[in-house]
Formats: structure tokens, C-alpha cells, sequence
């Protein structure tokens, strides 16, 4: 994915990529900060930010706001060409985990002519399944 976009090929670049990956679910800075603490690693925070910002910028990620205002950053389906996360998301307004919603598309949205759409986003919250029982799954 660095090299298509001719980014730089650096170790919290990959790590970031890799954890993402591996989690297929949207991050906010501080999760991916842990999860990366947890690895051993110590990334510089600004560095983290800066990295998900230009990820989000070459849309290597799409950024999902919560109604909780986190910012959470998701892996972008290299073939996928349309608004990046044209999906829904669900945020459990309890523990803050987010998912994506990934088989349902958001709907279609007419805009103005000559309008450029840079992206969309549909938030679903409420409780995910382990918070409204209480119990592990």
C-alpha cells in the first residue's frame, strides 16, 4: 500500500497498517497507542497522528467521528474506488468500540450538480451485544 502511493516505507507506517489490518475495525490514536504499547513499541504521539493524518489524506484510511467526538481510523479496501467507508459504522456508546457495518452500503445521497462528494458517513450507536448483556462473548 506505501509504495502505490509512494509513501515512505517506515516502521510505525507498517506497524500502523499491520495493527489495522489485523484488527479490521476502526481505531481512535489512543487505541491504536495501546495496542501498540502492548506490542512493546513507544511510538511519539504527534508522529502517530501525523502518520494517520496523511493515511486519511492519500486514503489509505477513512476516518469515522463518533458521537463521543474520537476520531477513529479504519483500512481503506485498496479496490475499492468510490467515498472511502461507504459503509455505516456502529459505536457501543458504553466500552467505545466501533464496527464497521461493512455488507450494508449507505444510501444514495443526490447532491447539486457539480458537487464533488468527498465522502459520507452514516453512525449507528447504542449498545453492542457484550454491554446491553453484560456478559462476555
Amino acid at each position: 500500500m506505501l509504495r502505490e502511493k509512494s509513501m515512505r516505507n517506515t516502521v510505525l507506517r507498517r506497524r500502523v497498517l499491520e495493527l489495522l489490518s489485523e484488527r479490521q475495525e476502526p481505531m481512535s490514536h489512543s487505541e491504536i497507542l495501546d495496542a501498540l504499547a502492548a506490542q512493546g513499541e513507544t511510538p511519539d504521539r504527534v508522529t502517530l497522528y501525523r502518520t494517520l493524518s496523511v493515511f486519511s489524506d492519500v486514503r489509505i484510511v477513512h476516518e469515522i467521528h463518533g458521537t463521543d467526538g474520537v476520531a477513529r481510523f479504519c483500512l481503506q479496501e485498496p479496490s475499492h474506488t468510490g467515498c472511502l467507508g461507504n459503509h455505516p459504522h456502529f459505536l457501543c456508546r458504553r466500552c467505545g468500540r466501533m464496527s464497521c457495518l461493512s455488507d450494508q452500503p449507505l444510501p444514495y445521497v443526490a447532491v447539486p450538480a457539480g458537487t464533488l462528494v468527498e465522502g459520507k458517513q452514516l453512525l449507528v450507536f447504542g449498545l453492542c451485544p457484550r454491554c446491553a448483556t453484560g456478559k462476555e462473548i
